[in-house]
């Protein structure tokens, strides 16, 4: 789908706020003041230039016209006067020189200020999105958040870039076309004029008519465009449920309907420019009549009647142009009130202003009292109360929706707490800047994330300017040397965007990896054996034994054997720790946990 469609056939997206957006928009060309008025100037001056043009040329119509008559009267004398053409022809080439550099510099100059404007709201929406909380993330879809920031910005950015100068353009073209048009035949200016309205009320019926279909047509290519990558996406799935037959007459159903829509879009949308022809063409003649007419009579000259007739096929132009000016500063202005929705988002909560460094980092952690809920109205942890010494090894588990997410996006300060607080060695985590905070945890997540770039580069983003040695010694500990190697361009291997050129057992160990040269004082492990073959799980497990060694770590479980060694088991229910030991203590209980425990034993003996 086009970004920016631009036609006065396209479909519209309207502002909310047009004169608040449209004002906001305009600070971004505030600093550009005196360009802008350079880009004014300039093409008020391409413009009147390329508009005095058809008047000299008809002097020498008008000349060469006069010329052959009078040789055909056989005047005495009588001939073509070329040395006042050539003079004509020489001064319209200078004219026409001069209108196209002033066109280059008002282009050049625009080109400028737009890129400059859209760089410094690209640098703004940049900033902004690092400052916004994980709340703002988790409660929009990535794809409208990309959209806004590459789609909209573009649209700005070809806008400020094309549409500015054109809208200049115009209306000098109209205002000089028409000042000429009165200056050679006030009558036969208003014969033009009168025909315009019937030009404006056929284009304004069709367009109208097209816009529904071009809007249907969007929502058809929406629809193929989803069903196209939710195929491509599950492919394997619907290969293997033999469904293919099914998604290709879904297709072509879409198909079909995508293809009704778009014809009559474009059939409709394509009589515009023949109807306008042929209502431009009766004025053309009611020109030529009058002004044949005119001439025979003495008012005006041979030479001004083409001069006028060209100014006709001109005064149209600008007319279509504001109607497609006026629909892509309608789409521009609805991108920016996108675009300013994202610098108008509450950010985190400020830094503190002295805020504490832990230089060497134990890894004690307390929640103290704590009460949290992503919305106000709803509490997910009531008041928690947690102790973690240094080395612990802390087990999270629970039904899904528990709160065991929520306690790690606490402890990462992605949220923050509505009441009481938690403590990291005894400093409370809101006097401590949340990059120094994010660096005293690392995380190995049940979704592996890796970055388009070599095994090495994946591997050394746990720590600045880590050497080869640190990258292989860490790769070891993980237990992903040996898989590393054995890849045709070892440790250069470049994984692609979804790092799909890799096993998902495979990720997880360079996340280990990763994390294993962070060299962290607190862990956060969300399991992620599930999806693994048996001898990778094992070596997983292995190297997030070598991971754990040494340090505090919080155990996301969701299967209870693998925390049978844990020192403390937190047992969440509805947001609140309803039992707290060691396995032997909670089963020994014989509450929610033993339940749980049996339930997933008992599971894999049957």
């Amino acid at each position: 789908m086009s970004r920016h469609r631009g036609g006065i056939n396209a479909p519209v997206q309207k502002a909310k706020d047009f004169k608040g957006t449209f004002k906001k928009l305009l600070t971004y060309l505030a600093p550009y003041k005196f360009s802008l008025l350079i880009v004014l100037l300039a093409a008020f001056l391409s413009t009147i230039f390329r508009i005095v043009g058809p008047k000299i040329m008809g002097n020498a119509t008008t000349a060469l016209f006069e010329g052959i008559m009078q040789k055909m009267q056989g005047i005495p004398g009588a001939g073509i006067d070329f040395d006042y053409i050539l003079k004509i022809v020489i001064t319209l080439v200078v004219i026409y020189v001069i209108s196209a550099i002033f066109g280059f510099i008002q282009k050049f100059i625009m080109a400028e200020i737009s890129q400059k404007s859209v760089y410094v709201m690209r640098k703004q929406v940049s900033e902004k999105l690092s400052k916004l909380p994980l709340k703002y993330f988790d409660s929009r879809a990535h794809g409208d958040i990309l959209s806004r920031v590459t789609n909209d910005i573009d649209t700005i950015a070809n806008t400020l870039q094309q549409s500015v100068t054109q809208f200049i353009t115009s209306i000098t073209t109209l205002i000089g076309v028409i000042v000429m048009m009165l200056t050679i035949s006030p009558m036969l200016t208003l014969i033009t004029i009168l025909v315009l309205p019937l030009s404006v009320l056929f284009v304004k019926g069709i367009t109208k008519r097209s816009q529904v279909y071009f809007k249907k047509q969007q929502k058809e290519i929406g629809k193929l465009n989803g069903h196209v990558e939710e195929m491509y996406t599950g492919h394997q799935v619907v290969k293997a449920f033999s469904h293919e037959e099914d998604s290709i007459n879904q297709f072509d159903s879409i198909n079909e309907d995508l293809y009704e829509v778009g014809w009559k879009a474009q059939f409709i949308s394509g009589i515009i420019m023949p109807v306008m022809n042929i209502i431009n063409n009766i004025g053309y003649i009611l020109v030529c009549v009058a002004g044949g007419y005119f001439v025979t009579t003495g008012s005006i000259t041979i030479g001004e009647v083409q001069a006028f007739i060209q100014y006709s096929r001109q005064f149209g132009q600008p007319i279509v142009q504001f109607a497609s000016i006026a629909n892509i500063i309608q789409s521009t202005i609805a991108a920016a009130e996108r675009v300013f929705e994202i610098l108008n988002e509450e950010e985190e909560v400020q830094e503190t202003e002295n805020p504490k460094v832990i230089q060497f980092p134990k890894g004690e952690v307390s929640f103290d009292h704590v009460k949290f809920g992503y919305d106000k109205d709803v509490t997910i942890i009531k008041d928690m109360n947690i102790d973690v010494k240094k080395g612990d090894v802390v087990a999270i588990v629970g039904p899904t929706g528990a709160g065991k997410t929520t306690l790690v996006n606490l402890l990462m300060r992605f949220y923050e707490v509505d009441k009481g607080k938690i403590t990291v060695d005894g400093v409370n985590i809101t006097d401590i800047s949340r990059k120094d905070l994010r660096q005293i945890f690392g995380m190995v997540l049940q979704d592996t994330w890796l970055f388009n770039g070599t095994i090495k580069e994946n591997i050394a983003y746990g720590r600045e300017n880590a050497t080869e040695e640190q990258i292989i010694k860490a790769a070891k500990a993980a237990h992903a040397d040996h898989f590393i190697r054995t890849l045709p361009d070892g440790y250069d291997t470049v994984l692609n965007e979804e790092a799909s050129n890799i096993s998902q057992g495979q990720k997880q160990l360079l996340t280990i990896a990763r994390a294993i040269l962070a060299d962290p004082a607190i862990l956060i492990l969300d399991e992620a054996t599930s999806s693994v073959d048996t001898r990778t799980e094992i070596y997983i497990q292995k190297a997030m034994v070598e991971l754990m060694k040494g340090r505090t770590n919080f155990v996301i479980a969701h299967r209870l054997s693998t925390i049978k060694d844990a020192d403390i088991i937190l047992v969440m229910k509805d947001g609140d720790i309803i039992e707290k030991g060691n396995h032997v203590e909670l089963l020994k209980q014989n509450g929610f946990y033993a339940d749980l425990y049996n339930s997933q034993f008992t599971s894999k003996a049957n």
